[in-house]
C-alpha cells in the first residue's frame, strides 16, 4: 500500500512535467468547395490530424477519389448542398479527382503533426538604476574689490535676483517602488508544478514516518 502511494505520487509529478514541457497543437478543419466543376482550393496543405471537408455547390453530383496517395479515400457522390469530411492520419501528397467529372483534379499535401515547443524561461529584468542627482556647477569665488566697487556691488545686491535659474531635477522614485514595478510576474504553471511537487513530498514524508513508527 505504501509503495503504491509513493509510485502514484512520483508518477503524478512526471506526468505534469511532461504535459508542461510540450503539448500537441490543436487539429484544424479546412473546407474545399466543389463549385463551377472545380475544387477550390485546388492545392491545399494541412497537418496530420487535420480534417478536410468537401462542400458541394453544383447541381451535378461530384465526389472526391484519390488517384495517387499514401492512403486512398473515396467519398460518396454528393448532391448540391451536401458535404463529406476526411481526417488525414498519414503524411504525404494526396492527388484526387471527381470520378464523375475527371477534369476536376486537386491535391492535398499532409505534413507531420506540429507540436508546440516549450516556452523559453522568462528573463529576469535587471534592477533599475537610480539616476544620481544633478550637481550644480561650482561658482567662481568673487575677486576682491575696492571700496568704490564694494559700494556699487552692495547697491546692485539690493535689486532682486532674476528667477531664470534652472529647475530642480525631478524627484526620483524610492528603490522599493522601482523594485516592485520591475518584479516579474509568477507563472501559474510553475505554481501548479510546485504544488504537486509539495503534495508528493508530503506523501513520502508521511510514509517514512509510518515506517519509522
Amino acid at each position: 500500500m505504501r509503495r503504491a502511494a509513493a509510485l502514484a505520487a512520483t508518477g503524478l509529478v512526471l506526468v505534469l512535467h511532461t504535459v508542461l514541457a510540450a503539448a500537441p497543437a490543436q487539429a484544424a478543419t479546412t473546407q474545399v468547395m466543389m463549385s463551377g466543376y472545380a475544387f477550390s482550393p485546388a492545392t491545399l496543405t494541412v497537418h496530420v490530424g487535420d480534417t478536410v471537408t468537401w462542400v458541394q455547390h453544383d447541381q451535378a453530383p461530384h465526389d472526391a477519389t484519390t488517384t495517387s496517395a499514401p492512403v486512398s479515400f473515396h467519398s460518396p457522390q454528393l448532391s448540391e448542398g451536401q458535404s463529406w469530411s476526411y481526417m488525414f492520419r498519414t503524411p504525404g501528397t494526396y492527388a484526387y479527382y471527381c470520378s464523375v467529372h475527371p477534369d476536376m483534379r486537386a491535391t492535398v499535401t499532409v505534413l507531420p503533426a506540429a507540436t508546440t515547443a516549450p516556452l523559453p524561461p522568462k528573463a529576469t529584468p535587471a534592477p533599475a538604476v537610480q539616476n544620481p542627482p544633478k550637481q550644480q556647477p561650482a561658482t567662481a569665488k568673487p575677486a576682491p574689490v575696492t571700496s568704490a566697487a564694494a559700494a556699487s556691488t552692495s547697491a546692485a545686491a539690493a535689486v532682486p535676483a532674476s528667477t531664470g535659474s534652472s529647475a530642480a531635477p525631478p524627484p526620483v522614485a524610492p528603490p522599493q517602488q522601482l523594485a516592485s514595478a520591475t518584479a516579474p510576474a509568477l507563472d501559474p504553471m510553475l505554481l501548479v508544478a510546485g504544488l504537486v511537487t509539495g503534495i508528493a513530498v508530503l506523501c513520502l514524508l508521511l510514509l517514512g514516518s509510518r515506517r519509522a513508527s
